[in-house]
């Protein structure tokens, strides 16, 4: 874990771990690099194509909440026997999504490696493509991190959530489905690369105004997690809560909290400048879903209050989840 090593290596750590991005000042200029890992293998063993593509896109994502330009890919692809034909197939479907996402971005592929026969006793790991994205500050002065920052803050959603359910950490946790039963049925999301570009021009612009106080990758979890993890305590800042108030749509009140679905991004902003976001933000999609405030988490999806629980209390639950899950296995 990332507490048991130093972090601040030669003094370049510009942003200390736990933002969605790491970053590197480039010591005597304003600039630095943000960097990042992401290795979706659910979503690949489902659709190896569209499984890289989202695992290229996250990547990206992930960099520009920072406030980071993408600017090129680093990879390691881990795969079993080759000698099979499934495998094999879905290797070359990965190298094709990494290839359609990274020429969307204009991150070229600049070093990876690929490691075969990753097998026990002729069963093979699913196939996990892991993405290394670098990408540029110009001004350490706008770095953005994901903690929401001061009381009575606006919190807005760029990008779409739809039924995204079907491979997501919801149908493992709290549906229980195994890992086969979702590779066999499931439906990854479908990512529309335009849709994904805009959403991430978008938030660069508002974090190169000044506009944003944070911003967060919506991704495992979806929504709901996104959001409770902003609240969280986090690089020296204290926990706070948030009051989240959401539009009736036609999806499940589980798909609109926990829906995994691609090209999202959570912000903060002073009440003052919505009109300015608003301007910015353009034809991007946008809402605003909450505000920051008090010490709790609450959620209300139209005249329904969904959930109304401590900040501390949820934090508790996120930081000894692990602990919890091995000693579980231990009793079992």
């Amino acid at each position: 874990m990332y507490e048991q090593y130093d972090t601040m290596v030669r003094t370049n750590t510009a942003v200390l771990p736990g933002a969605d991005a790491a970053v590197i000042r480039v010591k005597e200029t304003r600039r630095a690099i943000a960097m990042c890992l992401d290795g979706p293998g659910r979503y690949v063993a489902v659709d190896a194509k569209e499984g890289a593509k989202l695992a290229v896109a996250e990547a990206a994502r992930n960099v520009v909440c920072v406030g980071a330009r993408p600017i090129a890919v680093t990879n390691c692809l881990n795969f079993a026997s080759p000698e099979r034909p499934e495998v094999m197939r879905a290797f070359s479907d990965v190298i094709d999504g990494i290839k359609e996402a990274c020429e969307k971005f204009g991150t070229p592929v600049v070093s990876g490696n690929v490691s075969f026969y990753n097998e026990t006793d002729g069963r093979g790991i699913l196939p996990t493509p892991t993405i290394g994205m670098v990408g540029l500050v110009e001004d350490t002065r706008k770095i953005v991190t994901h903690g929401f920052k001061n009381e009575g803050d606006l919190i807005a959603l760029l990008g779409v959530t739809k039924d995204d359910l079907s491979v997501s950490e919801y149908a493992a946790v709290v549906l229980g489905k195994m890992t086969n039963d979702l590779v066999a049925e499931g439906r990854v999301p479908q990512i529309d690369l335009e849709l994904e570009k805009l959403v991430q021009e978008t938030c660069l612009r508002l974090i190169d105004a000044g506009l944003v106080k944070s911003a967060h990758d919506c991704s495992e979890g979806g929504l709901a997690v996104t959001i409770v993890e902003s609240c969280f305590s986090s690089l020296g800042r204290d926990a706070i809560g948030a009051e989240i108030k959401l539009e009736m749509s036609s999806l499940s009140n589980d798909s609109v909290l926990f829906s995994e679905s691609p090209s999202r991004i959570v912000v903060s902003f002073s009440t003052e400048d919505l009109e300015a976001v608003r301007t910015i933000v353009s034809d991007c999609p946008f809402v605003v879903v909450g505000t920051v405030g008090d010490d709790v988490f609450r959620v209300s999806i139209g005249d329904e209050n969904i959930m109304s629980v401590p900040v501390a209390e949820l934090e508790e639950a996120w930081e000894t989840s692990l602990e919890k899950r091995l000693a579980a296995g231990k009793t079992a």
